[in-house]
């Protein structure tokens, strides 16, 4: 037996605001059905055999003709389908979403006329994926209880959760609709737990431009500006947010009423996120990623999800020129990818191209941060490629009988600098459609005897870290007043694209 909410039946609208409307309903309704089944549940309710189910809401097009009206298509990377066909997707969390699904919305019924099909899905929300923010309803029942779930309530479903479409290797079923978006409602929702888990904070405070870096000495810098920021009542930001979702607000503001669930963490998460707050989401969210490819890709994997306009690596390097010093800058503009975490979901022989929008903004900022005229910057700043790989110790790999060696595959890629993360962010970014960038800082020349020693680290640090964040927050500052229009390039869109940014 199954026990279900009462049914929702599919609508249809010309209006985008009404759609957006219908789907919170639908979600709100679902929701609200599950964790009331559940709080009966872990109150030692008898379920009687049941089933509990509630579905995802679902937004559907169907489109007759190849000709889209209107022209956004020839300007924007997204908010078009492909061709004639059925295109659908499920939704979830239109509380967090509803700029950005108004928005798809919109521009689908610009481009294509006609109207959306909002309704409830056939997917079943996992309960776990219904739980509120500061809900911890699981840890009051015993064992046995625990084990009950199983047979009363739909648990995660991996197998619904993969990323074929962002893959390019999701083929639909027949009869199936084309998907609208990268990623199903539970796929969203697996990310929006996972980074709770690996930043310590919550998905609502991350903002549309993102900066990874592999040092806590930027992180420490940043903390910094962002409590600046908050004395400051002149400010475009309007809070700043620390792991355990502790919340500063600008000099003037008031304490918003979740501002109290704040808490410190007897321990920083894995990869611990700040986030710099403006009114519409266009601030800056900073996240340690530590060293490494496996944490890079992991943690775009899961902020892919909020559709960022934007995210750039601002870390150390190795240098690899002997014109290079300690403290020059490098901005990539391809990669070497011996990172080997994303070869089965992006193979080798697919470029990462560099975007021009993403260049530009970088290089000036060099320039407007540094002093240095821009005919002068490759005095600072040598453009070219980053390898990235995944042995911190290549160094001390044998170099002799063998038939290839690191120092031979970088002199022969042209690589101008090396590291463990920028390829793997550049790449997600790719694979995602998230714009991407890397500026990078020398602070070592191990191919010519110049290594990190205690002291000239130290050194290296307090010179350069301020001001190569300072770089990264000037280049968002420039992308954010360019327009996000012309941000999203259409170099990150395949001929058979989902709609959705």
């Amino acid at each position: 037996m199954l026990h279900t909410p009462d049914f929702t039946a599919p609508v249809r609208f010309r209006d985008p605001d009404a759609a957006l409307a219908q789907v919170q309903a639908i979600y709100e309704h679902s929701i609200g059905f599950l964790r009331q089944s559940l709080r009966d549940f872990v109150g030692g309710r008898d379920m009687g055999g049941a089933r509990v189910r509630a579905c995802y809401p679902f937004v559907r097009l169907h489109t007759h003709s190849v000709v889209q009206q209107g022209g956004h298509h020839r300007r924007l990377s997204y908010g078009f389908v492909a061709g004639p066909g059925r295109y659908e997707t499920t939704l979830t969390r239109p509380d967090l979403y509803a700029d950005y699904y108004r928005e798809q919305f919109r521009l689908l019924l610009a481009n294509h006329g006609g109207e959306l099909e909002v309704g409830t899905s056939t997917q079943p929300i996992p309960i776990h994926f219904s739980f509120a923010e500061h809900d911890h309803v699981e840890g009051e029942m015993d064992a046995a209880r625990r084990a009950l779930m199983r047979d009363v309530f739909d648990l995660p479903d991996l197998a619904v959760m993969d990323d074929g479409i962002a893959n390019g290797t999701h083929e639909p079923a027949p009869g199936e609709a084309q998907p609208l978006s990268l990623f199903t409602a539970p796929r969203v929702d697996y990310s929006l737990q996972r980074l709770r888990h690996y930043t310590g904070t919550a998905p609502e405070w991350f903002q549309n431009f993102v900066l990874f870096t592999n040092y806590q000495f930027y992180i420490d810098e940043f903390i910094k500006l962002g409590h600046a920021e908050m004395a400051d009542a002149h400010s475009d930001y309007i809070a700043f947010v620390e792991p355990g979702n502790i919340v500063t607000r600008r000099a003037g503001l008031s304490a918003q009423a979740a501002d109290a669930l704040g808490k410190a963490l007897p321990r920083l998460p894995q990869m611990p996120a700040y986030h710099l707050l403006r009114e519409d989401r266009s601030g800056i969210t900073m996240v340690n990623i530590g060293v490494g490819p496996a944490n890079a890709k992991t943690i775009t994997d899961h902020i892919a999800v909020l559709r960022p306009h934007a995210w750039l690596m601002l870390g150390h390097c190795a240098g690899l020129r002997t014109g290079q010093q300690l403290g020059d800058y490098v901005l990539a503009h391809a990669y070497v990818r011996e990172d080997h975490v994303l070869d089965e979901e992006l193979p080798l022989w697919v470029p990462i191209p560099a975007l021009a929008e993403i260049q530009l903004a970088l290089e000036s900022a060099v320039a407007d941060v540094t002093g240095v005229p821009p005919h002068e910057l490759k005095r600072i700043m040598r453009t070219g490629t980053v390898a990235s790989t995944d042995n911190r110790n290549w160094e001390l790999l044998p170099t002799r009988n063998v038939p290839s060696t690191p120092q031979r595959r970088f002199s022969q890629s042209r690589a101008v600098a090396l590291d463990m993360e920028s390829a793997t962010i550049a790449a997600n970014g790719f694979r995602f459609r998230v714009p991407y960038g890397t500026l990078l800082c020398v602070s070592d020349k191990p191919l010519h005897g110049e290594i990190k020693l205690p002291g000239m680290a130290n050194h290296f640090y307090r010179e350069r870290v301020d001001q190569h964040l300072r770089i990264g927050i000037c280049a968002i500052d420039r992308l954010r007043e360019g327009g996000v229009d012309q941000l999203h390039s259409r170099k990150l869109r395949s001929f058979a694209e989902v709609a959705f940014q």
